[in-house]
């Protein structure tokens, strides 16, 4: 190790070591995380388990987050701002098809209340202003849309204001599920690219 990168790592109170040398898994003298990511966690009551990696920014997770599953096939990707999702997030089936799309909305957890711009549902392309409780918690904002595993077509769709159920809509028609080739998410297409996703091993390398 350089002098250089010894100093550098010195600032962290604990990290790892991936394999190919990157250093994971910061937490600064603060306590908080900071940088890259990978967390695991194990299957709970029948819950699958999974993996997810990302970036932390002052122990919030920041950007784009992918989930594995722990054969290491991507299950999600989620956007995320001031450690809460934000924007619209996918998650995949096992063959790589879209399952569901959720569309979020962050709000900052620094204030108590926060201002934001929306769409007026009735009168599109026009916005207002509004003030929001901040209540800890990322609310649905925008479309919600399910795919039907068979067909990848929409089997259903909501749509949320600011948390608000506005236009809750069942199946669509025989003839919009009609069956027909669906080309996959490009996030799941870069994936497959890959040879495979190996599982991360690391060395500890925490300081004291």
């Amino acid at each position: 190790m350089s002098l250089s990168e010894a100093y550098s790592q010195s600032k962290w109170k604990s990290y790892i070591i991936s394999p190919k040398g990157d250093t994971l898994n910061c937490v600064d003298q603060q306590g908080k995380k900071q940088g890259p990511w990978v967390n695991h966690f194990d299957e709970v009551r029948g819950e699958p388990g999974y993996e997810e990696e990302g970036i932390y920014k002052d122990d919030r997770k920041e950007g784009t987050w992918r989930l594995y599953t722990l054969m290491g096939d991507l299950s999600g990707v989620e956007y995320y701002k001031w450690g809460l999702k934000d924007g619209v997030c996918q998650y995949f089936g096992m063959n790589g098809s879209l399952q569901r799309e959720e569309s979020w909305r962050a709000l900052n957890p620094d204030k108590l209340y926060d201002t934001i711009t929306v769409e007026d549902v009735e009168h599109l392309d026009h916005y207002k202003t509004v003030i929001i409780k901040n209540e800890g918690a990322a609310i649905k904002d925008g479309v919600w849309k399910f795919y039907d595993p068979m067909t990848g077509t929409i089997s259903r769709q909501e749509t949320y204001t600011l948390g608000k159920l506005e236009k809750p809509s069942g199946q669509q028609t025989a003839a919009s599920t009609a069956p027909k080739t669906v080309a996959k998410p490009k996030e799941v297409l870069d994936f497959e690219k890959k040879i495979g996703k190996k599982k991360v091993k690391v060395q500890d390398g925490s300081v004291y």
